[in-house]
């Protein structure tokens, strides 16, 4: 009998063990995944372009194992602490494909400048014809270019306007598919679980009143800020300073990743705004759902 327990108690141990070391080794190799292809976006410019320097290389290198890293820890740790929407794929996704998108075709339209090729020439000539469709008055592209000095040749204008507006293009293309994933997929599916607090580990649901208007007051603030931001920040430096100075802004890295910020965050913000909003009406679905099946919890839903 001793046996006989001894077998169905071991049994019984065993699978919850094999179970738990699969979701820690799930998490950790998805963890790995994820800071190597941090790492790869980032070092990207410096494979792309030639002639980068040795001691560029080596910053560039250890700023990739800093990002890989900081990914790593974050996406390993049970409780998240920074990174929003862990969970919520496909957000994460899709704005890591958007800012590796413009990196790599603003790392190839720069590299056209020394080392022209084929692929790099089709590439600038897109950028090119995309950055003049845009560049109207008082568009974010037209914006981008008060970034320069007034003492800037019509050249170096016709760079910033073509990264400008291949970077403000992708971004714009990137939110159109991230809405409409969305909207296909349903996220957030009211079928399955969504943890709030892991996927938005920087919102504090009893701070104080109630939630839903909380993340839409959230959402609104992010649509407003994503919107504004492209049209902000140009005016911000024409205002604050008398212009970029032409050799800095052009330099091949420094205009990749200035053009990818300006781009990249406002988008982030709009991607934030809308699916704040999306969450704020799965609570309130869920809500009018359990106050429908008792109305004895409607009085708890305004508190």
């Amino acid at each position: 009998m001793q046996n006989f327990l001894g077998t169905k108690l071991q049994l019984r141990i065993v699978p919850s063990i094999d179970g738990q070391a699969r979701t820690w080794l799930n998490r950790v190799t998805g963890a790995a995944v994820r800071a190597f292809l941090v790492m790869i976006l980032i070092v990207m410019p410096s494979v792309i372009l030639p002639g980068i320097g040795t001691d560029t290389k080596q910053i560039v290198a250890l700023m990739a194992l800093f990002a890989g890293a900081l990914v790593f820890v974050e996406y390993n740790a049970v409780y998240p602490s920074l990174v929003e929407f862990r969970d919520g794929a496909p957000f994460n996704r899709i704005r890591y494909l958007m800012l590796l998108a413009i990196i790599i075709m603003l790392s190839v339209i720069v590299a056209d400048r020394e080392d022209p090729t084929t692929v790099s020439r089709l590439f600038r000539a897109v950028g090119v014809l995309i950055g003049q469709s845009l560049d109207f008055p008082y568009s974010p592209v037209r914006l981008a270019t008060f970034l320069m000095s007034d003492n800037a040749s019509a050249a170096e204008l016709m760079e910033v306007r073509t990264a400008a507006g291949t970077a403000y293009f992708l971004s714009i293309l990137s939110l159109a598919v991230f809405v409409v994933v969305l909207k296909l997929a349903g996220w957030p599916s009211t079928k399955s679980a969504f943890n709030v607090w892991v996927n938005l580990p920087t919102f504090e649901p009893t701070a104080g009143g109630d939630v839903i208007d909380r993340l839409e007051r959230d959402a609104r603030f992010n649509l407003a800020m994503g919107f504004l931001l492209p049209f902000l920040i140009p005016t911000l430096v024409a205002l604050g300073t008398a212009g970029l100075p032409p050799a800095t802004l052009t330099s091949p890295q420094t205009l990749i990743w200035a053009m990818a910020a300006w781009a990249f965050l406002p988008a982030s913000l709009l991607m934030r705004g809308v699916a704040m909003g999306r969450i704020a009406d799965m609570i309130r679905m869920k809500r009018d759902r359990n106050i429908a099946d008792d109305p004895a919890l409607a009085p708890l839903a305004n508190h």
